[in-house]
């Protein structure tokens, strides 16, 4: 008879146990955890001040859409007004107000400014009030009298009550505006907001066949109605009118696009930080279980299992995941109000704290997260031990149990890929840098891997130092691994906002070039060409003049001729086929373009009489699979034009010349109404005092603007959205600073026996140095070349794939960036190194 064993199996600890001894045993101060503390902080601050933000901004577009739009639906057609069976068509709408928009110039004696003229009527508006400077809430201005912004009334020395003309009509100041509720959806203007009423631009000739205007005209639903359905009921209606109709959901389309796309920008910033961060977070954890191994081996002699160490120290850790979270959700709700105030001017963000639960639960979710899945592997070693292994860690390091981590990194892991998916905007950009973060980490664990086995392999140098350097990376417990992960990031964080920082850059000066015209002037009638030639000749002699037609169209269908695409059943627009949006500027010469070399096909003679053609640039022609023989339908004045493609035009876009993406045959659009654009250069030297005046006083009606203050001001805010952006990019490079910081610390920690060794053994600290410097070298050259790919890769993905920028690099500046993270590395190392050289070896070996 077997006897039966009778020994009480061991029992485990009660949670509220658990606590008790990991309450004992955790710092106040979280000592030998302040990394992953850190680490949480940056990356849980940074999506909770990013949710928050994009959160606050996108519920005041949806709040004040009416009052954005100016109505409940608008219907924007350039060169005309509404058709008396267009207006027959809103009017059971409800409520309808017309407007007009269009370039003029304000004046007073011998001063000018540009001003983006919104002529309104009586109704106007008919959600919200204009707010003036004296604080009255006004609508629109009585006859003979205008609104004018700060700034036109600053540069023409202009105060309330006092007249100035514009479009040669005397006006008087009725008040100086301070906010227009319709400012985010009426889009870039060159020059500052003036209102008037409806009659001034008919009066002054503006609006003159060919003129280059655009009526806006807006309704307020008088019942209950769906938008979309309006929409798409007025567009079977009138198929070929050309409308750009916007509804109240769609207020500030712009606005919204760019909103979302920095959002997801910002949240991938936050990602990536956090990714950075539990890199840290693993490293961290690591750090503190192995100075806590000897207390871990004591518990388990004393008979803890190992479900009462994965208590005791998930609680630990845990207490300080949450401590991080909740510091990093803090600062992200009291720096909300700081970067509200600084994009309050441009964007609708309600000053103030703003708290949004969902931005600050899925910030805490992520930190959360992935705090679970990196601290797992430390904490799945420590517990799945016995007593004496975690003894022998120091000689004979622990393997983790893979089988115990598909759990928890596997359920981690997942939540944190759905909770991504589910907030993108982009879902498919939000993927690809997931697979990317996944692939770059096991990337960088097989190059730990690969480094490790090739310098156990390599024949050993003679040099003392480069020997015992290249065995510290595959000696047993070397930290060679997590060097590589972390170092890995932290480079191609440097490499990535290098890239981003210098393609922005260099996309701000190809849209904003330092090369342009002195003055753009639009609205020169076609039969005084000669007139506008000769005052510019006599006032400035030498100048160069540049005259083209000008007016404004809709690519309404393009490709083959039997089978063309309806740019109205398009689901989306391509990538690249911007033109396809909206109203485009449209030409026609008889000579190939300045500043344009035809690449295929042929250009038109000048003779030209037969069928009508086009030329187009060839990156957009490329986007929407356009080839030389297709054809492309526009909407111009109400009326379809068709054209066939006859040459592909490669466009020096380096100028703010006339770049037009579609130039027709004369004989393709010579006969519709339109009036003359122009450029004036002056040389280099000469004195332009007396052009603009002239001009004005001989061309009321003709716009002409000085494009310095204009390129000053744009370059301006192009360099405001770029610094956010980097900005919001340096939180990945202060997550990864902050990992590299942790990594080289916790080999530190773990090197102290072995230079205490060598110390005894007689190395000068001299010697020691060298020997980190050889093994930091090493590694830090091997993963310059997989950051300089690797970042360059992220960073192309968010120039290209998330803003639709061009790809325009630096290379010279971000190797340069990437020298100065292998030197910073470095220094870190070398500075990490100095605390081993004072550790007194008697009291190291007694710790150890």
């Amino acid at each position: 008879m077997t006897a039966v064993d009778k020994r009480p199996s061991p029992r485990t600890l009660a949670w509220r146990t658990a606590w008790t001894i990991a309450r004992r045993d955790l710092s106040a101060r979280f000592k030998g955890l302040r990394l992953l503390l850190v680490c949480l902080f940056l990356g849980v601050g940074a999506i909770a001040a990013i949710g928050t933000l994009t959160g606050s901004i996108e519920r005041e577009l949806a709040v004040r859409g009416k009052q954005i739009l100016g109505g409940d639906i608008e219907l924007r057609v350039w060169q005309r007004g509404l058709t008396p069976a267009e207006r027959e068509a809103l009017e059971p709408l409800g409520e309808v107000s017309e407007g007009l928009r269009m370039q003029a110039i304000a004046q007073k004696g011998d001063l000018t400014a540009p001003v983006a003229l919104k002529a309104v009527d009586k109704r106007w508006p008919l959600y919200g009030r204009l707010e003036l400077k004296d604080g009255r809430n006004v609508g629109a201005p009585p006859e003979g009298t205008a609104w004018i912004a700060e700034g036109t009334a600053e540069r023409l020395g202009l105060k309330v009550g006092d007249t100035f003309t514009i479009g040669g009509q005397a006006q008087k100041v009725g008040g100086i505006i301070a906010a227009d509720p319709e400012q985010l959806s009426e889009g870039f203007a060159l020059g500052d907001l003036a209102i008037s009423t409806l009659d001034l631009p008919q009066r002054a000739e503006m609006t003159a066949p060919g003129a280059m205007y655009r009526s806006a005209t807006r309704v307020k639903f008088s019942g209950a109605r769906d938008p979309e359905a309006v929409e798409k009921d007025l567009e079977d209606r009138f198929p070929e009118a050309g409308f750009q109709i916007r509804t109240r959901d769609r207020a500030a389309p712009s606005t919204e696009r760019f909103v979302r796309r920095m959002g997801e920008f910002l949240v991938l910033v936050g990602l990536a930080a956090l990714v950075i961060a539990g890199i840290g977070i693993g490293g961290g954890v690591s750090s503190y279980l192995e100075a806590r191994r000897t207390s871990i081996a004591t518990l388990k002699v004393l008979g803890a299992t190992s479900g009462d160490i994965a208590r005791i120290y998930l609680l630990q850790i845990g207490a300080a995941a949450l401590a991080g979270s909740l510091a990093g959700l803090a600062a992200g709700v009291l720096v909300t109000p700081l970067l509200a105030g600084a994009l309050g001017t441009l964007l609708p963000v309600a000053t103030g704290f703003t708290v949004s639960p969902a931005a600050l639960a899925t910030a805490a979710a992520y930190g959360l997260l992935v705090a679970l899945v990196f601290a797992a592997p430390p904490l799945v070693r420590a517990r799945s031990f016995p007593a004496m292994a975690l003894m022998r860690a120091r000689v004979v390091p622990l393997a983790a149990d893979r089988k115990a981590l598909l759990l928890p990194v596997g359920l981690g892991l997942g939540a944190i890929a759905a909770l991504a998916l589910v907030n993108a905007a982009q879902p498919l950009v939000t993927m690809g840098f997931l697979a990317g973060a996944a692939l770059m980490l096991a990337v960088l664990a097989l190059l730990g891997r690969g480094i490790s086995a090739l310098a156990a392999r390599l024949p050993r140098p003679a040099n003392p130092m480069l020997r015992a350097g290249l065995a510290n990376l595959h000696r047993p417990g070397a930290q060679t691994g997590a060097l590589v992960t972390a170092l890995g990031f932290g480079l191609s964080a440097f490499v990535l906002i290098a890239g981003v920082q210098t393609s922005l850059e260099a996309n701000i000066r190809k849209t904003v070039p330092a090369r342009a015209p002195d003055f753009f002037v639009l609205d020169i009638p076609r039969d005084r060409a000669g007139a506008f030639r000769d005052a510019v000749e006599q006032t400035v002699p030498g100048a160069v003049l540049r005259m083209v037609p000008n007016m404004r169209g809709r690519i309404l269908a393009y490709g083959p001729k039997d089978r063309m695409t309806r740019v109205s059943d398009l689901e989306e627009i391509p990538e690249g086929g911007w033109a396809l949006r909206g109203e485009r500027g449209l030409t026609y010469l008889a000579n190939v373009p300045e500043g344009s070399t035809v690449t295929a096909g042929k250009w038109w003679s000048e003779l030209y009489r037969g069928e009508p053609l086009v030329s187009l640039d060839e990156e957009f022609a490329d986007a929407i699979g356009l080839e030389v023989g297709d054809y492309i339908t526009i909407g111009l004045l109400g009326v379809e034009r068709t054209a066939r493609v006859a040459a592909l035009r490669r466009i020096d876009w380096d100028t703010m010349g006339f770049n037009f993406v579609l130039v027709f045959s004369p004989n393709a659009l010579a006969d519709a109404p339109h009036n003359l654009a122009a450029t004036i250069e002056v040389p280099p030297g000469t004195s332009t005092a007396g052009l603009l005046p002239r001009l004005v006083r001989a061309f009321p009606a003709t716009s002409v603007i000085e494009t310095g203050g204009i390129l000053r001001d744009a370059r301006a805010l192009l360099n405001q959205m770029s610094t956010a952006i980097l900005a919001a990019a340096s939180v990945a490079v202060l997550a990864g600073l902050a990992v590299l910081f942790g990594a080289i610390a916790a080999a530190r920690a773990s090197r102290t026996y072995d230079n205490v060794i060598l110390r005894v053994l007689g190395a000068s600290r001299a010697q020691l140095l060298a020997l980190q410097l050889a093994e930091y070298g090493f590694i830090a050259l091997i993963l310059a070349l997989v950051a300089l790919a690797s970042g360059s890769a992220m960073a192309w993905a968010v120039i290209v794939k998330l803003f639709e920028f061009d790809w325009l690099p630096d290379w010279p500046r971000m190797i340069a960036v990437l020298g100065a993270g292998l030197a910073l590395i470095l220094t870190f190392a070398l500075a990490g190194s100095l605390p081993l050289l004072r550790a007194k070896p008697a009291q190291a070996l007694r710790e150890l």
